[in-house]
């Protein structure tokens, strides 16, 4: 029996969505009754298609009784969690020929790297590159010449953005094929120590550079637990990708052997075969409910209470932070990985993986195991791969193998999930607590107020910020400046707050999945720009941050004011960012996923 509150939640978001879900699902199985589009293109269209294949190939895909197989790849040489797909088409394609089916790049989309825009022009266009990438994968499968897809992308928001665009082609069978995480380089607690020393002036940048490089050091997804990681997991637990494929390492013989089997597997589930289980199907509100539950009980990112809901909307779902909020006070943290604590995504693999944390989930009933995965039934995700005589075999997870990482039956790390959504007279935002000591769960402090990282990081330089204080970090919203992720803030807050100040953020931009130990009110909706009372805020106001209670209040009188005024052009020009001003014109809440579709 499904937990009650699960039930309920997963009831609401039917029922709430009916009429958006009826017309998604007609929109695709009009498309699918279209049958294989490849069949009915003129002999122009075909000629092109195939031009630049050898002869094989071309026959392959020109006989309508094999399945032609597009992929979607987010390859890049510069991101270390991109770099191993360079090699995975050609695996691909030798995996599917032995089978008599083929298989052909059908785009490529952009693929950045927050931790490399981190503070720099760039990350005022990350948030929109989701949506844009949703774009190009729809362009990449627009020659209507493919009978299912995969899709190669990993991080913060290339896969979102691409299973939005792939729902687009719902009909169609997909899946992603993951390309896992790089080996465990230096502890997180040295990380952490070498930038709070460096924000505090006691190491030069040579010992800042030579500890990043120690962190981050070959191909495969960072090892810590923010949206790159997120992504992977929550997908495989809504059965977007292979049982307990997320976070095999990338040059093992088991991934090889994982993306050989991704492509034959679904070569056989075309239209037309007993095997059909096209996208749209698979991803309900079952399968979306899933995925929160193990945001939640992972202690994922907190980019994700953005992401979600945005891609419910592309399912035609509609999921709100209300139905977030109750299922975390229904779903415990079960999982504890850093920014949560020490451990990292590799012994997370090591202690049973998201095979092992849906063991778990199920177990206590937080789970719909009548959901429908693109592979097998969700049983089949309670079980991890291995390689047997150099063939593949899933064994139950069982019991995790590091409690103190992926807590052992009957155990848990805290009674209730990684996510919480505040509201008040400062309007909503989204906390993450999993990190947050209960000590620091309630805050009350005069504001200091800023409309840039930077800025704070200036004053902080300027031993201006050593005192009890919220800080407040305001016009950073989707529409002020693309809602950028404000990291540099994270080691100057962690120095107050280890100094013995009472430290808390409120902003309108983003924290990802490293907000740590500081209680870190974000996502602020409305955002200043579009009359948020975050706008109405001074420099001594009395602020409190309730994440028990889930509360966010001024306690001052706004009364009379009228909103900060700022001069943004210097967020919204250069470096490209002028080209993204379409964008923060049409751009939706936070709340409403961050998105410009409807």
């Amino acid at each position: 029996m499904i937990h009650p509150v699960i039930a309920r939640v997963t009831d609401r978001i039917r029922e709430r969505s009916q009429s958006r879900r009826a017309a998604y699902l007609a929109r695709m199985q009009q498309m699918a009754s279209k049958g294989k589009v490849r069949a009915g293109l003129a002999c122009g269209n075909l000629a092109h298609a195939v031009a630049a294949c050898d002869s094989d190939e071309k026959a392959r895909i020109l006989d309508m009784t094999r399945a032609n197989i597009g992929i979607v790849t987010a390859y890049n040489d510069m991101l270390s969690a991109h770099q191993p797909y360079q090699a995975y088409p050609d695996i691909i394609k030798a995996a599917l020929a032995e089978l008599g089916h083929s298989a052909q790049v059908a785009g490529g989309v952009p693929a950045m790297c927050d931790g490399v825009t981190q503070g720099q022009p760039g990350m005022d266009m990350s948030l929109f590159s989701r949506d844009l990438i949703a774009q190009a994968t729809a362009l990449s499968l627009s020659h209507n010449t493919f009978d299912a897809t995969l899709l190669l992308g990993v991080c913060d928001k290339i896969a979102p953005g691409q299973l939005m665009g792939a729902l687009s082609y719902g009909h169609l069978p997909t899946a992603f094929v993951p390309a896992g995480p790089m080996a465990t380089g230096i502890s997180n607690d040295e990380k952490v120590k070498i930038r709070q020393h460096y924000a505090a002036g006691q190491v030069g940048r040579d010992a800042l550079l030579k500890m990043e490089c120690n962190a981050y050091h070959s191909a495969g997804t960072c090892t810590f637990y923010g949206t790159a990681n997120t992504n992977q997991l929550v997908f495989e637990a809504m059965g977007l990708m292979l049982p307990g494929s997320a976070f095999v390492h990338p040059h093992s013989e088991l991934r090889h052997a994982l993306t050989r089997e991704a492509a034959q597997r679904i070569s056989a589930m075309t239209g037309g075969s007993g095997q059909f289980r096209p996208l749209a199907e698979v991803l309900d509100e079952r399968s979306l409910v899933n995925g929160l539950v193990a945001l939640l009980a992972s202690g994922g990112s907190t980019n994700h209470s953005i992401h979600m809901v945005a891609i419910a909307r592309q399912a035609g779902l509609l999921m709100t932070w209300d139905d977030l909020s109750d299922l975390s006070d229904a779903v415990p943290l079960l999982v504890r990985m850093y920014p949560n604590g020490p451990a990292d995504i590799n012994a997370f693999q090591e202690a049973g993986a998201v095979p092992g944390l849906l063991h778990r989930l199920a177990e206590l009933n937080l789970l719909h195991l009548d959901a429908t995965p693109v592979f097998g039934s969700m049983a089949d995700y309670l079980k991890n791969p291995e390689l047997e005589q150099d063939q593949l075999v899933w064994k139950e997870a069982g019991e995790s193998r590091h409690p103190d990482v992926l807590a052992a039956s009957g155990q848990q790390f805290q009674s209730i999930g990684g996510l919480k959504v505040l509201d008040g007279n400062l309007g909503r935002a989204v906390i993450k607590v999993s990190a947050v000591a209960a000590e620091h769960r309630l805050i009350e402090a005069p504001a200091r107020v800023f409309s840039s990282q930077h800025a704070v990081e200036a004053a902080y330089k300027a031993g201006e910020l050593n005192q009890d204080a919220v800080i407040v970090v305001r016009h950073n919203g989707p529409a002020a400046n693309g809602m950028p992720e404000l990291h540099k803030l994270m080691p100057i807050l962690g120095n107050l707050q280890k100094a013995g100040h009472k430290v808390a953020l409120v902003t309108d931009g983003r924290l990802s999945g490293a907000s740590g130990k500081i209680p870190a009110a974000i996502h602020v909706t409305p955002e200043a720009l579009h009359g948020g009372a975050i706008a109405l805020l001074r420099d001594g106001d009395l602020l409190q941050l309730d994440a028990e209670r889930g509360s966010l209040t001024c306690l001052s009188d706004l009364g009379g004011r009228e909103p900060a005024a700022i001069d943004l052009s210097a967020e919204q020009d250069g470096w490209g960012r002028e080209l993204f001003g379409v964008m923060r014109r049409a751009v939706s809440s936070a709340e409403c996923g961050a998105t410009i579709f409807e």
